[in-house]
């Protein structure tokens, strides 16, 4: 298309385009310079002006249909956490009982050990190899082939009790660095975490036991812990009193949230208390502890290595080795108190995630 030479006067007021359309011809003519934006505005408020009232309409609807869009995207949980998020309903369903999700089932793997255990994960691992792939399942299927081999022969000092996957690295604790996103997450997020937990433990000023906690046994002291995610299943009256901590699980890369090894809790232990030795139900998770309230002469021992807390600093331990915490200060200087989430081994591959989640879904 031949191109007309521009005007020599730029301050010639342009031509007003047709409402339905704007000609090439215009388009050519408009020099980029300060005339021509002014003159650019007053078309297009000229252009409005003479649009009709079904046009206007339908501006309008389209402007709230986006407004609509952005304010319903905005309140959704984020997806990575969205599989937690759906149990959410069915938690309520089956009952919970003091914020914690008591199991009603004979054959949960974490709550009752029986001979037939091995040949129900098999099944599991077949029905999800038929539905997706054999592909990376090997490390899987040795385990589970092997599994009773594997939990006897394992060393007094590190014996998951449920479930234990061969040739992960072992090591009673991990670097930062092991999983380093999730870590600096839960890090900048100290002070959110802190207020939640604040406003939650001021209701033990007026009863022992608030609604939501739930006490442990221990040799001595007093061990509470307020669950969002307990085996994978969230507990909804909780998630909803800790809204903005719940949320943040969903921002985090490795948290286990599909299966019976996940757990998110605020964890509290009173001046005196000491824990009693034991081992996690697997090695295919390490669990991490952000420090919220960390007093003296409180430590906690994995495989016989003693490691103390520090405010607003995350602390990672592989809990299928023997461990124990305690808490020897005075009265004066309060509960300890960690936020405790379970992530993946780092060495547990993508593949290994989604078929671990399938063999051990809640309820499965």
């Amino acid at each position: 298309v031949p191109l007309r030479p521009l005007s020599s006067d730029r301050r010639a007021p342009l031509r007003a385009p047709s409402t339905a359309t704007m000609s090439l011809e215009w388009l050519t003519d408009w020099s980029w310079s300060l005339d021509g934006l002014r003159d650019f505005i007053a078309t297009g408020i000229q252009s409005f002006r003479d649009c009709d009232a079904t046009a206007l309409v339908a501006v309008a609807c389209l402007l709230v249909l986006f407004v609509w869009y952005c304010y319903h995207v905005g309140r959704e949980q984020p997806r990575a956490y969205a599989s937690v998020n759906a149990l959410m309903q069915s938690a309520e369903a089956n009952g919970v009982q003091n914020g914690f999700v008591y199991c009603h089932s004979p054959e949960c793997v974490r709550c009752s050990h029986h001979d037939g255990l091995n040949q129900k994960l098999y099944h599991n691992l077949q029905e999800y190899a038929k539905r997706y792939s054999w592909s990376g399942m090997g490390r899987i299927h040795k385990g589970i082939r092997e599994q009773g081999r594997y939990l006897n022969s394992r060393p007094s000092i590190q014996k998951p009790e449920v479930f234990f996957l061969p040739d992960l690295p072992t090591t009673p604790y991990f670097s930062r660095d092991a999983q380093k996103h999730d870590v600096e997450v839960l890090e900048r997020n100290f002070q959110t975490i802190l207020c939640e937990f604040e406003t939650l433990y001021k209701a033990f000023s007026n009863c022992s036991l608030p609604q939501g906690w739930k006490m442990n046994s221990t040799p001595s002291g007093e061990w509470f812990t307020f669950y969002l995610v307990n085996q994978g299943m969230c507990v909804p009256r909780n998630c909803r009193r800790c809204p903005r901590t719940y949320r943040l699980l969903g921002s985090l890369r490795t948290c286990i949230g599909n299966n019976v090894f996940g757990n998110a809790c605020i964890s509290v232990l009173s001046p005196g208390t000491v824990i009693a030795e034991h081992y996690g139900p697997t090695n295919i998770r390490i669990r991490c502890h952000l420090g919220l309230k960390t007093p003296s002469n409180c430590e906690l021992v994995v495989g016989g290595e003693p490691q103390c807390w520090a405010e607003g600093r995350c602390l990672l331990f592989d809990d299928s080795f023997l461990h124990t915490a305690f808490h020897e200060g005075a009265p004066e200087e309060g509960p300890r108190v960690v936020f405790m989430v379970d992530l993946w081994h780092p060495n547990v591959a993508a593949a290994e995630r989604q078929a671990l989640d399938f063999i051990f879904a809640p309820g499965r």
